[in-house]
């Protein structure tokens, strides 16, 4: 199943910040370095690489032109406030699967940023023909956990001392997942289509 592509750019009211969301392009990577370097060390121990590191920043980038990931951007005052990606594996057995990953600055959160990107993500995976998505995060993200399970995303496995942060403590990673084709099937039952791709 697919939908129309949303149109981009849009902008939302984040509890009276405006914040403009676009699709991510090679040509942002010097906002979302700056934008990564600000984050808490912590933040970043749920995304498989370390995209503070420049090769594999660069790889991300690299990785949008090949349509093997795709991302979001957002930005207000000029500055990038937030981001997202979707990576996809092709060539896998699992290639109807999305791993879903959405970084929001600290300044923005409890606003509804996370929530919005995630929503807009939803028409992504469905535009992209993805039956399920999967997020992975760490047991101490409670605030992060809670938005998506409030979205319908439901743990599937609890991975102990699976991430080591660069002191070389050792944490929880859990992963959640979410049905895609079954939220679009609701909406479309409900009369409310619009809702995943406006």
């Amino acid at each position: 199943m697919t939908t129309p592509a949303r149109a981009w750019p849009r902008t939302v009211d984040c509890h009276g910040t405006a914040v403009a969301i676009d699709l991510m392009t090679a040509g942002d990577q010097a906002g979302v370095e700056q934008f990564v370097a600000d984050l808490p060390a912590d933040d970043l121990l749920f995304v498989p690489r370390d995209i503070s590191h420049p090769k594999v920043m660069q790889a991300w980038m690299r990785a949008l032109d090949k349509g093997t990931i795709h991302s979001l951007i957002a930005r207000s005052g000029g500055r990038v406030v937030g981001c997202t990606s979707i990576y996809i594996d092709r060539m896998s057995w699992s290639r109807h699967v999305g791993e879903l990953r959405v970084l929001v600055a600290a300044t923005l959160r409890g606003k509804g940023l996370g929530r919005t990107l995630i929503q807009a993500c939803f028409a992504q995976a469905l535009g992209l023909g993805l039956k399920k998505l999967t997020a992975h995060m760490t047991t101490q993200q409670a605030g992060a956990v809670t938005v998506f399970e409030d979205l319908g995303f439901r743990a599937e496995a609890l991975l102990r001392d699976h991430v080591m942060d660069p002191g070389g403590g050792t944490h929880d990673l859990v992963i959640l997942s979410h049905d895609v084709e079954a939220v679009a099937a609701r909406h479309t039952a409900y009369g409310m289509e619009t809702a995943t791709h406006n």
